[in-house]
């Protein structure tokens, strides 16, 4: 089992973020992950909240070993175009630790505030593919055209190409099984979810859909999240159902405890079950 460090940089300053991934990556977590929302999400009242891709490019000048993503990269905030430049220059500057989370967005509020536009599910759906497809193929530094629901390019190249060969890892975020699925099944090296009574049903349906796809499901890791905030037994006890069903990856939640939580947890719990 790999172990996943969310920092949780909003309501915090950014000394704090810093300060969490530092911590995250001195302890032994393989990922530290932020969010992408410019306002927080929880809690009373206006707060700070830290731009997620500038805060991964901080972040990677901050650590030198530890994996850095965002759960997830919401398609709406960012042309894929532009995501896919950042994506590579966040790469670059960690010399070669990033994983690239996407998902459909959700925080409608966020968006109507902010002037963001925020399509309907199925459009939304739509760009998430588009975005999957352009950012995978400008990976490649090779010229694109494409044409595509809600985006196209023409004769689009980017360089450098990514530091990780042949591209960084692809998270893909959710479970709807009409749209989100069949996108695991063809682009992600990993599918985070939650990991509720369907979930065993939901992972069969991506091991056909990916056969389908021609690919070995088990090319496609799988990855939930973890609360470090229950009694320790109660926590143990999660990662060994988590681990009986086949997930490999559990992303632990900043616990409202604070740092030292985190800490007992990577000392005393968390060397049990590492890979």
């Amino acid at each position: 089992m790999s172990f996943g460090l969310d920092i949780a940089q909003h309501r915090v300053s950014f000394d704090e973020v810093i300060d969490r991934a530092r911590l995250g990556e001195q302890l032994g977590f393989t990922g530290v992950w932020g969010f992408d929302h410019f306002k927080p999400m929880y809690g009373q009242g206006p707060g700070e909240c830290f731009e997620g891709m500038t805060t991964l490019a901080a972040l990677a000048g901050a650590t030198s070993t530890v994996r850095l993503g965002l759960l997830v990269t919401g398609v709406t905030y960012r042309h894929p175009s532009v995501l896919a430049c950042q994506a590579i220059t966040v790469d670059h500057i960690s010399r070669g630790r990033l994983d690239v989370a996407l998902g459909a967005a959700w925080a409608q509020e966020e968006h109507d505030e902010l002037g963001i536009e925020f399509p309907p599910t199925g459009q939304r759906f739509d760009l998430l593919k588009d975005t999957l497809e352009i950012v995978t193929r400008l990976f490649t530094g090779e010229q694109v055209s494409y044409q595509g629901r809600r985006v196209s390019l023409r004769n689009a190249q980017m360089r450098p190409v990514p530091v990780q060969s042949p591209r960084p890892p692809i998270w893909i975020g959710g479970r709807g099984p009409k749209r989100t699925l069949p996108l695991v099944a063809r682009y992600a090296d990993m599918w985070h979810t939650h990991l509720d009574g369907d979930y065993p049903e939901l992972s069969r349906r991506v091991d056909v859909l990916a056969r389908k796809e021609s690919r070995d499901p088990a090319d496609i890791g799988r990855a939930g999240s973890l609360s470090l905030s229950e009694p320790w037994p109660e926590v143990r006890a999660a990662i060994e159902r988590n681990f009986d069903r086949g997930i490999g990856y559990l992303v632990c939640g900043w616990p409202s405890e604070g740092a030292d939580r985190v800490i007992e947890f990577a000392e005393t719990v968390a060397p049990d079950y590492r890979s």
